[in-house]
Parts: C-alpha cells; sequence; structure tokens
C-alpha cells in the first residue's frame, strides 16, 4: 500500500466493534489483550472471541479477569478465552507473562492504561502513566517479539487524542525537574504509544509485524476514576470536542486494527473512527500531531526505553 494513501474504510465513529469484524474468520489466531477486564478492552476481547480468536486477557485482578472471561464466552459461544495476571508497572510481573507464554501470538493489544493520575512515581523513580501505559507495554512487546515473529503478527497500540496535550519531553520524562500536571503526563505518555507503533513498524518489517496506533474516542470507563467531570471538561478545553461514544464503538478502532483484513500490510499509523487520521488542525480535537509520527523521535523513545528498563 502506498504510504502517502491515507487509509479509509467503511466504517464510522458509530460502527461497533462487532461490526467491523463482521464475516471475519480469526479462527487459530491468538491474542492478547492487556486491561480486557473491562470498557473497551473486553469489548475489544469480545469481538476478536467473536470472530473465532483465541483470546488471553491479561490483567491486575484475577477475580475481575474470571468474570469478564465468562462473559465473553457466554455472548460468543468461544470458549478459548483465558485469563492471566499483568501489572504493567512490576517489570518481574511482565517477565513473568512473558515466560509463561508458549506458542505464536498473532495479535497484541497494548489497550490498559491509567489516565490523569496523582503525581505517582514507581520505585524506580518512573512516573507512573508514562510507566504504565508506555514502558510496560514496551517491556511487554519486546519480550513476546518471537512469539509475535512466528507468524507474522500485529501490535494495537491505543493511545489518545490526549497526544496532543504534549509530546514525549525527553529532557524530563519522569517530572524530576518540571512541575507535574496530570495532563500533560498523560499526554506525553499516549505520544509515546504512537511513537512505539511507528518504531515497532520499521524495526520489526522482517518478521512481518506489523503496529498501528488509535484513539478509541471519548468513553466514561474505569480509565477515568482519578478524573472528575470538571477535570476532564478542563481537558476537553485544552485539546478540543471529542466525540462521545460507547464503549463497543469505542472497541471498534482496536478490533479494526487487530483483526481486519483492510488493514494488511498498514504500518506504523494513527487511526480514529475506524479511519486513518488526517494531521491535527489546532483546537479540533481531532487528528494528529506531527511530533507523534516523528521518526527521530520515534527512534529515540526506542533507545530510552530499552535503556530505563535495562532490557
Amino acid at each position: 500500500m502506498n504510504s502517502v494513501t491515507r487509509v479509509v474504510t467503511p466504517f464510522t465513529a458509530q460502527s461497533a466493534a462487532a461490526d467491523v469484524l463482521a464475516g471475519v474468520d480469526l479462527t487459530g489466531r491468538r491474542a492478547v489483550v492487556t486491561g480486557g477486564s473491562s470498557g473497551i478492552g473486553i469489548e475489544t476481547a469480545r469481538a476478536l472471541a467473536g470472530a473465532g480468536a483465541a483470546v488471553t486477557l491479561a490483567v491486575r485482578s484475577l477475580d475481575a479477569g474470571e468474570r469478564a472471561a465468562d462473559d465473553v464466552i457466554g455472548s460468543t459461544g468461544n470458549k478459548q478465552v483465558l485469563v492471566a495476571p499483568l501489572d504493567l508497572t512490576d517489570r518481574a510481573s511482565v517477565a513473568e507473562f512473558v515466560a509463561a507464554w508458549d506458542g505464536p501470538l498473532h495479535i497484541l493489544v497494548n489497550n490498559a492504561g491509567v489516565m490523569a493520575t496523582p503525581e505517582t512515581h514507581t520505585p524506580e523513580g518512573w512516573e507512573l502513566q508514562f510507566a504504565t501505559n508506555h514502558l510496560g507495554h514496551f517491556a511487554l512487546a519486546v519480550g513476546l517479539r518471537r512469539a509475535l515473529a512466528a507468524e507474522g503478527a500485529r501490535i494495537v497500540s491505543v493511545s489518545s487524542a490526549g497526544h496532543l496535550l504534549s509530546p514525549v519531553v525527553f529532557e524530563d520524562i519522569h517530572f524530576r525537574r518540571r512541575p507535574y500536571d496530570p495532563w500533560t503526563a498523560y499526554g506525553q505518555s499516549k505520544t509515546a504509544n504512537i511513537l512505539f507503533a511507528v518504531e515497532a513498524s520499521r524495526r520489526w518489517a522482517d518478521d512481518g509485524i506489523t503496529a498501528n496506533a488509535l484513539m478509541p474516542g471519548s468513553i466514561r470507563t474505569n480509565l477515568q476514576r482519578h478524573v472528575s467531570e470538571q477535570d476532564l471538561e478542563e481537558a476537553r478545553g485544552r485539546v478540543g470536542v471529542v466525540q462521545q461514544k460507547t464503549p463497543v464503538q469505542g472497541a471498534a478502532t482496536s478490533a479494526l486494527l487487530a483483526g481486519s483484513p483492510l488493514l494488511d500490510g498498514v504500518a506504523g499509523r494513527y487511526f480514529e473512527d475506524c479511519n486513518e487520521a488526517a494531521p491535527n488542525q489546532p483546537g479540533t480535537g481531532t487528528g494528529v500531531a506531527p511530533y507523534a509520527l516523528d521518526a527521530e523521535a520515534a527512534g529515540l523513545l526506542w533507545t530510552v526505553s530499552h535503556s530505563t528498563l535495562a532490557l
């Protein structure tokens, strides 16, 4: 596909996750969805399972994961829905998940995340949102690379229009010198999600691995547990108007990138409303910032992440 041609599909902001995979057969494909116990995570898992994929919900709470798995099995009839523990802020937990994985992996949906948390640092001194939303998923994907490369695979990186709030500030990623702002921290972590897709697609192209990022839409889920309505209004004021969606609509773009043949060979791009996003126009709350697709920044983020995690 011509790299300058914007990807357009028949689907829209109103499409549901099941719609984009209608008629798609994912039998024999294995998928991992992080944060798959609620919100758009469970709806992404449901769409993939409904298309026949074997889906592992990678979750912090096994109880919540088991309830979600039972829900997905009940609604799809697909019994190949498993649960595995994963805490993205705990390097040992990520390593254990990777070590326990056996065989190929065809779809990795990096969906879990936190939003606008109070200032918090991990024991290593990493800012929590960057550690959860980017570093944990980076370590997971790097750890699973061989499984992903076994038969070619897709990585789906769930970003946000929040990336418009900040580039990755390499001079002080973890807010050790600059004043902490929860939305700026969230924004740079979401920019990192896009840059990861850009660089993973470049580095792993020979393995047949493609990676794309997306904006699901604005959906009220557990993601906003630290955020009041007033906080959300403030963020909308800074970003611009953002499409409001239900969880099944919010999961549609993730499901599309994960399983639709319309995305065969597409890599390193950012999508919203089931189509590739155009460049952002300031104040609109839509589109992608140029800094989020910048190849030099993507390469630097990869180097910094690798060094930070001592991989």
